[in-house]
């Protein structure tokens, strides 16, 4: 194989490989951000009164194995607004699905 063709091939894959990592990154922080969704809606945290803590609203400064995306999951999310931060700290869904029963 030529070299140009090479240099060709390496950088693709490079190419590749950058696009593949950022959408595992991204399904992960999906899995993530429903899974607190989940939880905020089991504890029934739906106004400012039965908000609740999370313990992984703060970042974790010291990094020993896999890495965590619920802190990430959880900026993302009050920035778009489907959580809210309370004064005191504390996390509640502003946005919520109630399952209706109809007849």
């Amino acid at each position: 194989m030529s070299e140009p063709v090479q240099i060709f091939l390496a950088f693709g894959f490079m190419v590749a490989m950058y696009f593949i990592s950022r959408s595992i990154a991204a399904r992960k922080l999906q899995r993530v951000s429903a899974s607190i969704i989940r939880e905020l809606e089991a504890q029934e945290a739906f106004d400012t009164f039965s908000a609740v803590e999370l313990p992984y609203s703060k970042p974790n400064l010291i990094r020993l194995g896999m890495r965590d995306y619920s802190y990430k999951a959880l900026e993302y999310m009050i920035n778009e607004g489907v959580i809210v931060k309370t004064a005191q700290g504390k996390y509640y869904l502003k946005v919520h699905m109630k399952k209706s029963l109809s007849f």
